[in-house]
């Protein structure tokens, strides 16, 4: 028998909060339709690819005083892409609902994300292994994949896999790919009448997937508070030794909200964003400028330690380091068969090779870059032929130029102080972590409304809880049209419909917030310790929600 640590002891009995119209039954719901929607891009475009799933109505529930029968069904589950706290809850809220509904439904958890539906392979739950996830972090109930749900032949199989368990419905626990997956699913099904409704729920840690329907993505308040309570212990570490400055590269690749989230709780001396970067086309050079003032500064203070925080996918978007990367990307693709460079005896001889290739430009920026980095920036290319850039080492790339331009100042005399880096990473420490109060009641109530929209006969819609800073029982639960988030975006070489992401907007409320106090923070010690997320407790500790979010809905409710 498992072990099991207090900690999950007690959180297996924690019961999580509903909005008040879930909480009063599943049978006793009512429907209310708000207008048709469109594509927040390319309408045309995005119409005439999902003909018979464009331009539904938002929808939100209501309690009724009327209570429906309800029949018969069988569900499938999958959970898809990276982990993130919370999902085991959607999970449990899902099978809850439906349950509640009819005893006699069945749940089915595909194996191994979206892999599991097109081979066939399946869980059914049942109240004892349900028991055994409730508030725990992971997706290790099922497991999840990157599969792809797009081709004809991976929908026919997946419509065969469902008739075979009379499955009738699908609810795709995914981000912004993963719910693309589920519209085309969605669109395929209505279209040679499969009888299958489709359901996403809107899951990254990386907060990309959002608008005033989806006011967050699950996961991101645990993630973000555990990088946080991180970042914190390294602040106090590095004002106790006041000897070191600490480069934290922090998880999100094409957004910078889990940076900016954890710069806000806890208020390091540099945070870097990555859409402010590409926006004033800010050379590598520039940020280099930028980050050794504020440490020459600090030094004349006295004050030989900091704390910067780095967004992961930084590196992509400095203009010179964006063009060069693309340039790279597709030389590699042309290399793979190359003898020369596959038989290349040395490192430095790859480089050589690399730098002739390279545009001129390119070649320069390339050659400039230490050969830690250089050696990086060539390994092994995702499955969409980029370079990985969780496996570039942007914190030491800054480190070693930052070092070597703070020699050239000491040269000149114009800096005086010392310089001892550490490098870190917060990536997977967050991933799994157990959830925060706030992710284990809201994915809960996604899972909960993701039964109550199969209820109701949608489909191609994402499960949609909104008013997220109020109480949970004030929380509006209900649904969006999956096409109402998408635009066309060239993927491979080709323009295909894809959820937009959505990045940090650099003239919001949150962002302002940081814009506001950075100078301060970076001359004065205004650090903050979060500590680790509380689960027993106050509501003002325990169920307390990002900054993000607070900032965002007062903007909202400010302008409504």
């Amino acid at each position: 028998m498992e072990k099991l640590s207090p900690l999950q002891i007690e959180r297996l009995k924690y019961q999580p909060k509903l909005p008040s119209s879930l909480a009063e039954g599943i049978n006793g719901l009512e429907m209310v339709e708000g207008s048709a929607t469109q594509s927040v891009r390319d309408q045309e475009q995005i119409q005439e690819l999902f003909k018979n799933t464009y331009g539904k109505p938002v929808v939100t529930f209501k309690h009724s005083t009327m209570s429906k029968e309800a029949g018969v069904r069988n569900v499938g589950v999958i959970l898809s892409g990276g982990q993130a706290p919370g999902g085991h809850n959607v999970i449990a809220g899902l099978y809850d609902a439906l349950k509640q509904a009819n005893s006699a439904n069945k749940l089915y958890g595909f194996l191994g994300g979206p892999s599991g539906i097109i081979d066939g392979k399946y869980v059914e739950f049942d109240d004892k292994f349900i028991d055994a996830y409730r508030n725990t972090g992971g997706f290790d109930i099922i497991g999840s994949g990157r599969t792809k749900l797009e081709t004809e032949e991976q929908f026919e199989k997946s419509l065969a896999v469902c008739k075979k368990l009379n499955i009738s419905a699908v609810v795709i626990i995914g981000g912004d790919d993963s719910n693309t997956n589920a519209a085309l699913l969605a669109e395929w099904f209505v279209k040679h009448n499969a009888g299958i409704q489709v359901i996403g729920c809107p899951k990254t840690i990386d907060g990309d997937l959002k608008n005033d329907q989806i006011e967050i993505s699950f996961g991101f308040d645990t993630a973000t508070k555990t990088y946080a309570e991180l970042i914190g212990n390294i602040e106090r570490d590095a004002n106790s030794a006041k000897k070191y400055w600490h480069f934290v590269k922090i998880m999100g690749r094409s957004a910078s909200h889990v940076a900016l989230e954890a710069a806000l709780q806890t208020q390091p001396n540099i945070t870097l964003i990555s859409e402010e970067v590409e926006e004033k086309k800010m050379s590598l050079e520039s940020i280099i400028n930028y980050m050794c003032d504020i440490i020459v500064k600090r030094a004349d203070m006295g004050k030989n330690f900091g704390i910067a925080v780095i967004p992961e996918g930084l590196i992509e978007f400095i203009p010179e380091m964006k063009s060069m990367i693309a340039n790279l990307n597709d030389i590699m693709a042309s290399l793979e068969n190359d003898s020369a460079f596959v038989n290349a005896t040395t490192i430095r001889d790859k480089f050589d090779i690399v730098e002739n290739r390279l545009e001129d430009n390119n070649a320069k920026v390339y050659a400039s870059l230490p050969v830690l980095i250089k050696g990086q920036l060539l390994a092994d290319r995702d499955p969409h032929g980029n370079v990985q850039v969780s496996k570039i080492e942007t914190e030491k790339l800054l480190i070693e130029m930052i070092s070597t331009r703070l020699e050239e100042l000491k040269s000149q005399g114009e800096f005086i102080g010392k310089f001892n880096a550490q490098s870190h990473f917060f990536g997977y420490e967050g991933r799994c972590a157990f959830p925060s109060n706030f992710d284990a009641d809201y994915c809960y109530s996604l899972g909960f409304n993701a039964f109550a929209l199969i209820s109701f006969g949608l489909t191609g819609y994402l499960s949609s809880v909104r008013n997220l800073t109020a109480p949970a029982s004030e929380w509006v639960a209900g649904g969006i049209p999956l096409t109402m988030m998408m635009n066309m975006e060239k993927r491979h070489g080709e323009m295909k419909p894809v959820i937009q992401k959505a990045l940090v907007k650099l003239d919001g409320p949150v962002f302002k917030q940081l814009e506001d106090n950075r100078e301060d923070w970076a001359m004065n010690d205004r650090y903050l310790f979060p500590g680790a997320i509380q689960y027993f407790g106050p509501s003002c500790v325990c169920d307390v929600t990002t900054c993000t979010l607070q900032l965002e809905r007062a903007k909202q409710l400010v302008n409504a």
